[in-house]
């Protein structure tokens, strides 16, 4: 398999699912301060130039989401997801996922790249305070949840929890205020533990080191906050 990424996205989930099924991958870096998501290169294996994308035996996989649920099924000794054998047990498990895909995953777009949302510079400060809003009530309940279980799911770890450590390291990263949930920078020092998390973020370490050679390394400021 090959893996289409770059550093600090939300590529890392992908990253950290292949390093815990621990079966040889290929990785290819997208610059996009080099416009490379915009190249024929790229758009011909994602046409919407997105990362993650990846390349597998049965074809391109894109959307996080939809990668982690191949991952999954067809790896099952990696227990990347439960695998109930009935169809509400799956559902379950499915609405887990798109909880964060598509709950939390764009409130955290708008939260960190404001200003990319909207031509005015105006608007980029009323973008970023109502997603710290949406970005709050989504939260309060997985903060109830992680006071009572180390992991989403309960007592055992799943590629869940790379997501929502990835979502957590995003917008603290960016200023968000974490002094409520005590409870999620627990659950994000665990999973930050766990070897596949660390193998992966070796790799984006060595990904930003050639970034940074090649004059394309990029650091959003976070707002409000001078050097």
């Amino acid at each position: 398999m090959r893996l289409w990424f770059a550093p600090q996205t939300c590529a890392r989930v992908t990253l950290t699912a292949l390093e815990e099924i621990g079966k040889p991958f290929e990785t290819r870096l997208i610059a996009f301060m080099a416009g490379e998501h915009r190249q024929p290169e790229f758009l011909s294996v994602n046409p919407s130039g997105k990362v993650p994308a990846l390349e597998t035996d049965d074809g391109v996989i894109v959307q996080n989401g939809a990668i982690l649920s191949y991952l999954a099924d067809t790896n099952p000794d990696a227990a990347l997801l439960p695998r109930p054998a009935d169809a509400a047990g799956r559902t379950r498990i499915l609405a887990e996922l798109f909880r964060c895909s598509s709950d939390l995953h764009p409130l955290v777009t708008r939260f960190v790249m404001a200003s990319m949302i909207s031509t005015d510079a105006e608007d980029a400060p009323r973008i970023r305070a109502k997603a710290a809003e949406g970005l709050a009530l989504q939260l309060a309940p997985l903060e109830s949840r992680m006071s009572e279980q180390p992991w989403m799911l309960g007592q055992d770890w799943s590629i869940l929890d790379a997501y929502l450590a990835w979502i957590w390291f995003r917008i603290t990263g960016m200023g968000f205020d974490e002094a409520d949930y005590p409870a999620l920078q627990r659950h994000h020092a665990r999973a930050c533990e766990r070897p596949s998390a660390i193998a992966a973020l070796d790799q984006e370490e060595r990904a930003q080191d050639e970034l940074r050679a090649r004059g394309l390394f990029f650091q959003p400021p976070v707002p409000g906050k001078t050097k």
